[in-house]
C-alpha cells in the first residue's frame, strides 16, 4: 500500500505498482515511446495504461500517414507481413467546392510539403494494435481498460505518478456493490500521450502553467464514416481533399477522402472550432458534404459501417505549450503536434515519443528521476517535429483572419516560401488571437441555419451514426461531463446563445429541454465519443470533461 498526495490534495491510500516509466495512452506517441525506451535498454520497466477496452478502441484518424515516423522507430517494418501499412497513395487531388460544382487545384501549384505520394492510407487504430504488439514484444506492459484519473506529486511538487479511476462508483458518488479502488502507478518519469485535450494534460498545463507565453491552442471537431463501397466505385489508393461548400468563406474547415483497402473508403469532415456562428452544426454540415454531386456518386450502393468524432489540435507551431515538467513531458497531440494543412499528426506523435524517450532513457541512465527533462523541451523545435510544424505556422491563423479563399491563398505562398527559405516567413509568425470558446458570438447575430432531414442512406442522424460507434457508458456512474455552474449555463449557454451545445456536439449528449418554466440541461453521457468537443467550444469553458469508468466509450473498428 501506498500514501501519494493527488492533484486534490487528499491523501489516499491504494495498491501501487512500480516502473521505471508510466506512459499514459496507448496511442502513436506513447507506444512509440515504450517502444524506444525498451530499445534502448531492456531492462527498463515501462507501463502504457490506456482508457480505452482494448488498444485501437478509442483510436479515430483519417488516416493518411507520413512513414518518417515507423521508419526512424522499426526500419524493417516493411519485412512484417502483418504491418498495417498495406495501400500506398497512388493519386492526390485537392478540389475547392461550390454548392453545385468543383475546381480541382493542380497539384504542381501545391507546396511541395503537402504531396501525398510516399504516404500510406491506414487505420490508425490498426496501427496502434500493431505498435502494441510490437511493443509487448519488448517487454512493455500494457493495461487497456484503465482511464488516469489523476496525477499524483511528491511533497515537492514533481509527478510520480498516476492513478486510475475508481470503478463501481454509483451515480451520487457512493460506493456501489461492485466498487473497486483504482490503483497507482509510481514512476521514475511519467509521460503523458491522452491525445487532443486530454484531462490529465490539461490539469498539468494548468498547475505548471506550460502555456504561458504560448498562442491559444486551437482546435477543430473531426467526423469521419467508413463505408464500403461498390468495387467499381472503388480507387485504391486515391486520396482527395476539398474545402469550400458547403462552409460559408468565413467557416474554417474541409473534407477528406481516402481510398483504402478492401472495397473501403473513409469520408470525413473537419469544422474549426473557431466558427462564430452558434446554429452552426458541424455533424449536419458533414451530411450536407456528402450530397455534393462531386461526391455522393463514390456511395452509390455503398454500406456505412462505422462513424466517429474526436477534437483536433490545429494550434501548431506557436500554440506548442512548454512540454516538460517536474517528473514527466507531454508527447503526441497532447502536446499539439497536428500539421494541419497536411491533416498530419501521426508521424509527429511517434517522433515526439520516441524524441521524450531518448531523454527519459538518457536521464536513467545516469541515475536521475522526477526531475525536469529540459533536454527535451530544447531539442524538440530543431528536430523533424519541430521543422514540420514551422513550416505552416501561418496557414492557420491566415486562414482564420482572410477567410477561405485569401487564407487559403496566401497560406499556399507561405508554405511555398518557408520551403524554399528554410523557415523564413515574410509573415513571420502568426498570431491566433482568440482561443476558440471566445470566437462564438450571441445567438442575436446569426439566423438559424436549415438542415435537411437525414434520408436514411446517404445522411444520417447523430444516434444511428452513435450506434455504430460501438459506444456504451454504465448509467449508473457520475457523469464525466461535468458542468460547474448550472445556473451559468442557462443564462448564458441558452438564453444568449440558444444552446449550441446541442449542435455541437456530435453524439446527442446534450439536449435543451424548454418545454417547461425554465429550460433544463439534458446530459446523454451514455453517447459520449469521447471527442472532447464541449471540453473546448463552451463559451463559458463550463463544461469539464474527465474520463468516465475505465474500458468504456466507443469501440472503433478499423478507424
Amino acid at each position: 500500500m501506498s500514501e501519494t498526495t493527488s492533484q486534490n490534495e487528499e491523501s489516499v491510500e491504494r495498491e501501487s505498482m512500480e516502473f521505471d516509466v508510466v506512459i499514459v495512452g496507448a496511442g502513436p506517441a506513447g507506444l512509440s515511446a515504450a517502444i524506444r525506451l525498451k530499445q534502448r535498454n531492456p531492462d527498463l520497466t515501462v507501463v502504457v495504461l490506456e482508457k480505452g477496452g482494448e488498444v485501437g478502441a478509442h483510436i479515430l484518424s483519417g488516416a493518411v500517414v507520413d512513414p518518417i515516423g515507423v521508419d526512424q522507430l522499426l526500419p524493417d517494418w516493411r519485412s512484417d507481413p502483418d504491418h498495417p501499412f498495406k495501400t500506398p497513395v497512388t493519386d492526390d487531388q485537392f478540389l475547392l467546392l461550390g454548392p453545385a460544382g468543383s475546381m480541382r487545384l493542380p497539384n504542381a501549384l501545391m507546396p511541395p510539403l503537402m504531396n501525398n505520394h510516399g504516404n500510406y492510407i491506414v487505420s490508425l487504430g490498426n496501427v496502434c494494435r500493431w505498435l502494441a504488439a510490437k511493443a509487448e514484444e519488448l517487454g512493455v506492459e500494457i493495461y487497456p481498460g484503465f482511464a488516469a484519473a489523476e496525477v499524483l506529486y511528491d511533497a515537492e511538487g514533481a509527478v510520480v505518478g498516476v492513478a486510475t479511476g475508481d470503478m463501481g462508483v454509483e451515480r451520487d458518488g457512493s460506493k456501489g456493490p461492485n466498487y473497486q479502488p483504482g490503483m497507482e502507478l509510481h514512476g521514475k518519469y511519467v509521460l503523458i500521450g491522452e491525445g487532443v485535450r486530454g484531462s490529465l494534460a490539461k490539469q498539468l498545463i494548468g498547475r505548471f502553467s506550460l502555456a504561458d507565453e504560448r498562442e491559444p491552442q486551437k482546435y477543430g471537431i473531426g467526423l469521419k464514416e467508413l463505408w464500403e463501397v461498390d468495387p467499381s466505385r472503388h480507387k485504391p489508393g486515391l486520396v482527395q481533399h476539398s474545402f469550400g461548400w458547403p462552409l460559408d468563406r468565413k467557416t474554417g474547415g474541409g473534407s477528406f477522402l481516402y481510398h483504402l483497402e478492401d472495397n473501403l473508403v473513409a469520408v470525413g469532415f473537419v469544422v474549426h472550432l473557431n466558427y462564430k456562428n452558434p446554429y452552426l452544426s458541424p455533424f449536419e454540415e458533414f451530411q450536407r458534404f456528402k450530397t455534393h454531386p462531386r461526391i455522393k456518386d463514390v456511395f452509390e450502393g455503398a454500406k456505412r459501417v462505422s462513424y466517429g468524432a474526436r477534437a483536433i489540435s490545429e494550434g501548431g507551431y506557436q500554440s506548442v505549450p512548454k512540454l516538460v515538467f517536474p517528473g514527466g513531458a507531454l508527447i503526441g497531440c497532447s502536446a499539439g503536434f497536428v500539421n494541419v494543412p497536411r491533416i498530419k499528426g501521426s508521424h509527429n506523435a511517434m517522433l515526439s515519443g520516441m524524441l521524450a524517450a531518448e531523454h527519459v532513457a538518457d536521464a536513467l541512465a545516469t541515475g536521475r528521476s522526477n526531475d525536469t527533462l529540459d533536454g527535451y523541451e530544447n531539442a524538440w523545435r530543431d528536430s523533424d517535429v519541430g521543422k514540420d510544424l514551422r513550416k505552416v505556422r501561418n496557414v492557420k491563423p491566415l486562414w482564420s483572419r482572410l477567410g477561405t479563399l485569401g487564407g487559403v491563398a496566401l497560406g499556399g505562398l507561405d508554405m511555398w516560401l518557408t520551403t524554399i527559405f528554410g523557415g523564413w516567413s515574410p509573415f513571420g509568425t502568426q498570431s491566433h488571437g482568440k482561443p476558440d470558446h471566445a470566437c462564438l458570438e450571441p445567438a442575436r447575430a446569426h439566423s438559424k441555419i436549415d438542415y435537411p432531414k437525414p434520408d436514411g442512406v446517404l445522411t444520417f442522424d447523430r444516434l444511428s451514426s452513435v450506434y455504430l460507434s460501438n459506444t456504451n457508458h454504465a448509467e449508473d456512474q457520475p457523469v464525466h461531463l461535468q458542468v460547474k455552474d448550472m445556473e451559468l449555463q442557462k443564462d448564458s449557454e441558452w438564453r444568449v446563445y440558444a444552446g449550441p451545445s446541442a449542435r455541437y456536439c456530435p453524439a446527442a449528449v446534450y439536449e435543451w429541454d424548454a418545454e417547461g418554466e425554465e429550460p433544463r440541461f439534458v446530459i446523454n453521457a451514455q453517447n459520449c465519443v469521447h471527442c472532447k468537443t464541449c471540453d473546448i467550444k463552451d463559451p463559458n469553458q463550463n463544461i469539464n470533461w474527465v474520463p468516465p469508468q475505465g474500458g468504456e466509450g466507443p469501440v472503433y473498428q478499423n478507424m
